[in-house]
């Protein structure tokens, strides 16, 4: 069994993907990979199969909610953390129907980021 559970983080933003795995590796999770867009995203899911991923709504390429709705394709069973900027609750609302497992508004504290993660993970 293994001890760390492997993350994926998919944002347009270098500084928040930078800003996530820092929070996520300093309370013991491994960042698996990284990517810019959806599509990136997908592709990487394809090939890390991470636990869990952390997945920005709105980018360039392809977005949040078209990515989640093809990680589910490839695995019914993954569990994906939405991020979303304020003023998109109709997005997040869409992406849960989606499958999402839940959401995180930016800008959020560690501490949040940390608890949502691990309450995903638990189930």
């Amino acid at each position: 069994m293994r001890l760390k559970s492997r993350i994926l983080i998919v944002d347009d933003a270098a500084f928040m993907r930078t800003k996530i795995r820092l929070i996520l590796e300093k309370a013991g999770y491994e960042v698996v990979g990284e990517a810019e867009n959806g599509a990136e995203g997908v592709a990487q899911y394809k090939r890390l199969m991470p636990d869990l991923v952390t997945l920005d709504i709105t980018m360039p390429v392809m977005g949040g909610i078209d990515a989640l709705r093809e990680i589910r394709k490839i695995d019914e069973n993954a569990k994906v953390l939405m991020v979303s900027a304020m003023g998109q609750e109709d997005f997040v609302r869409e992406a849960v129907l989606a499958g999402a497992k839940t959401f995180i508004v930016k800008p959020f504290s560690d501490e949040k980021l940390i608890a949502t993660v691990q309450k995903i993970l638990s189930k």
